[in-house]
């Protein structure tokens, strides 16, 4: 009877140790997608479905109450809209001027951070630092305030030494200037900080030996900190590059695009094509030209500043 209950078994499928060793195998194999699967969920939710449903959106016109297919028309209308070309125009004025400035404000502030003779240096890299830290809305509105023509701080300061009220917020110039200006405040530290990380990077023996050499000061920042700058020269003008082409939040609370259209902004633009007449699919197509163009720049800089080695 044993030995008939044995050749019995021995006919069965063995359903023992391999089964669960590949079921575990299998689990582990899976493990890092379920992991990662809520941050997928999350990104495609919130970030990849508007993507998709913008351009969509960018291909239709609301006419009557009706969503309508237009194809290409609101991209061909961009070539005719003066406003558009505007608010390009004063979006290309700040990234070709403030930005150089800024970055070469944020460069020497960063060399003198990280010189040896500047004592209570953490002090004066937290206090060039919190600019960054304060809320977009909240400094426009403090600047805003500090430049009210009418009861100002600073006019009030240049009206105790003699000088006359400045329009800085009313007239078309000095509307870009104060826009210059906020955003220069606001960051420069913020990139100072990023080129000083890289600026510790630099082994001191390229400077001693440019030194025994006979380089001055000039000669050593020239071809000793430029060059090991340029990786974050790189990052920090990309990075201003988009923010100065997307940038909505200054002029929108400062000037509100005026006076008389002089800080119309792309983003500006966008924003109120979609949110004051509700035209989003003009309001999709101006962002997916901008999206293009913040490419088109990122490579251009990506090949003239890149490492050529």
């Amino acid at each position: 009877m044993t030995a008939t209950l044995t050749e019995v078994d021995k006919g069965r499928p063995t359903a023992g140790p391999p089964r669960a060793a590949r079921r575990t195998w299998q689990g582990r194999r899976l493990a890092p997608y379920l992991f990662v699967l809520p941050a997928v969920a999350l990104f495609a939710t919130f970030k990849l479905y508007p993507i998709g449903w913008s351009f969509v959106l960018s291909l239709h016109k609301t006419v009557d109450g009706v969503d309508t297919f237009v194809g290409a028309d609101n991209y061909t209308r961009l070539l005719d809209d003066p406003l558009f070309w505007t608010a390009l125009k004063n979006t290309a004025i700040i990234l070709v001027v403030q930005v150089p400035l800024m970055l070469a404000l944020a460069t020497g502030l960063a060399v003198a951070l990280n010189s040896t003779l500047l004592h209570g240096r953490s002090v004066f890299r937290l206090g060039f630092f919190m600019p960054m830290v304060t809320g977009l809305v909240a400094y426009g509105i403090i600047f805003s305030v500090l430049l009210n023509k009418e009861y100002g701080l600073v006019n009030w300061l240049l009206s105790g030494i003699g000088l006359d009220a400045v329009p800085w917020l009313t007239d078309p110039l000095w509307a870009k200037l104060s826009l210059g200006l906020a955003l220069t405040w606001h960051y420069t530290g913020y990139n100072a900080v990023i080129l000083l990380a890289r600026l510790q990077t630099i082994p001191g023996e390229l400077y001693d030996a440019a030194s025994v050499d006979g380089a001055g000061a000039w000669a050593s920042f020239r071809h000793v900190t430029l060059p090991g700058l340029r990786p974050a020269l790189l990052l920090t003008t990309v990075l201003s590059t988009i923010g100065t082409l997307q940038i909505f939040d200054e002029p929108y609370i400062l000037t509100g695009g005026g006076p008389d259209n002089a800080t119309l902004t792309i983003g500006v633009y966008l924003y109120q094509n979609a949110f004051t007449y509700f035209d989003f699919g003009y309001a999709s197509a101006i962002a997916y030209a901008l999206a293009v163009l913040i490419g088109i720049l990122g490579v251009i800089q990506f090949r003239v500043l890149g490492d050529k080695s």
